[in-house]
């Protein structure tokens, strides 16, 4: 007569998992076979998988991308838009910098076009900084996420970070440019703060995404319309920040969303490097014009 406790698997004789050697798994893949710890199971069509043949389909799986080029499988973390977020929470960090030092953040960063000269560096970060209103910080980041959400899967993380920093620059370019006469203007040195060019670069890039899509862009054409009013109708917002992001975002993103198929991946790298050389060389002349350089 056998002894049922002789048949009974010892605790030596339990399967572990390969990854948790310290944890009994009972529950095999359904690809490789081999045990897995609740920790290491990831559910399946049939059954369970293991991290590692997870992991490895993803690798072999073909790459999806858009028709911008964007990887889509990479574009985003777990549905977010990884790029939009990280943008919001250096301004988010940037504004209360700006409170708990009394403004010495903010002389650090903002921009004013005779300043600009001499510290370029400002031609960005004052896009990183807003008026201590928490309105003005709250609009431009629910802006910007509604926008970001939208464009940075379709793009990829490389040229939407690339079109948000072109746009940034290019709203403080727009700046300098239309600041008039340097000896007759208080343009020139009048400090300038926001996201708002950035901003105005994303909605312009809405317009040839939107067309290359086949989309209608109407909806797009009367949120420019109104939030471009706004800039001419409510003092101390600075309609050429708006301007110079709008242009140079539309220009971006066209680029982007032309492209050849074969050569998307040139114009990706491309497109950063003759961005910032034109922004440079415009801000440039016009130094030399009021003889600032």
């Amino acid at each position: 007569m056998n002894d049922p406790a002789a048949e009974e698997p010892t605790e030596a004789e339990a399967p572990v998992c390969p990854r948790h050697p310290d944890r009994v798994a009972y529950v095999r893949c359904q690809r490789c076979g081999r045990p897995a710890c609740p920790e290491c199971q990831r559910p399946a069509a049939v059954g369970v998988q293991c991290v590692d043949c997870v992991r490895e389909a993803r690798r072999a799986a073909p790459r999806v991308r858009t028709v911008f080029g964007g990887s889509a499988d990479s574009a985003t973390v777990n549905g977010r838009p990884v790029v939009t977020l990280t943008i919001i929470g250096i301004c988010v960090v940037s504004w209360v910098l700006q409170l708990v030092t009394a403004g010495a953040w903010t002389h650090l960063l903002w921009f004013w076009p005779a300043g600009g000269a001499a510290e370029p560096w400002r031609f960005l970060t004052a896009s990183f900084l807003h008026s201590t209103s928490p309105l003005h910080i709250l609009f431009n980041m629910y802006a910007l996420w509604i926008t970001g959400q939208f464009l940075e899967p379709l793009l990829g993380r490389v040229r939407f970070g690339a079109l948000c920093l072109l746009s940034a620059v290019g709203g403080s370019v727009g700046v300098l440019l239309l600041a008039g006469d340097p000896f007759t203007s208080n343009a020139w040195g009048t400090p300038v703060v926001g996201a708002s060019g950035m901003v105005f670069g994303l909605f312009g890039a809405m317009l040839p995404v939107m067309r290359r899509l086949g989309r209608s862009m109407g909806q797009v054409v009367v949120l420019l319309v109104i939030n471009g009013a706004i800039g001419f109708v409510v003092p101390g917002i600075s309609w050429q920040a708006h301007l110079g992001g709008l242009v140079t975002g539309a220009l971006v993103a066209a680029a982007y969303a032309y492209a050849p198929k074969d050569r998307r991946a040139v114009v990706a790298w491309a497109v950063p490097l003759v961005g910032i050389a034109l922004l440079a060389g415009l801000a440039v002349v016009r130094y030399s014009q009021v003889g600032l350089l």
